[in-house]
C-alpha cells in the first residue's frame, strides 16, 4: 500500500491518473499534456505501474497504458473501513 500512496502523492501522476479515467494513451499522448522530458514522463508512468495504478501493453510500437479501477476500488473500500471504525 505504501506504492500506492507514494504514487498518489505527485500532484504530475495524479494528473497522469485523470488522463487515463477518459482512455487509454501511449507514452507520447501523455507527454504531449506535460512541460517535461519524456524520460520523466517514463518514470512517472513506472511509479504508476508499480503501484498498479495503471497497466501497460504493447501494441506495435506504441505503449498503450490504461487506468487499473480496481485497485481504486480496493483502496476506497480500506478508506470506508476505516471510517465505519470510528
Amino acid at each position: 500500500m505504501n506504492s500506492l500512496f507514494k504514487a498518489l502523492n505527485d500532484d504530475t501522476r495524479r494528473q497522469i491518473i485523470e488522463l487515463l479515467k477518459d482512455r487509454d494513451l501511449n507514452a507520447g499522448q501523455i507527454a504531449a499534456h506535460f512541460d517535461m522530458s519524456k524520460p520523466s514522463i517514463s518514470h512517472h508512468l513506472d511509479i504508476l505501474k508499480r503501484a498498479e495504478l495503471i497497466s501497460s501493453e504493447k501494441q506495435g510500437q506504441f505503449v498503450n497504458y490504461s487506468l487499473n479501477t480496481t485497485i481504486l476500488e480496493d483502496l476506497i473500500s480500506w478508506i470506508l473501513t476505516l471510517k465505519n471504525r470510528s
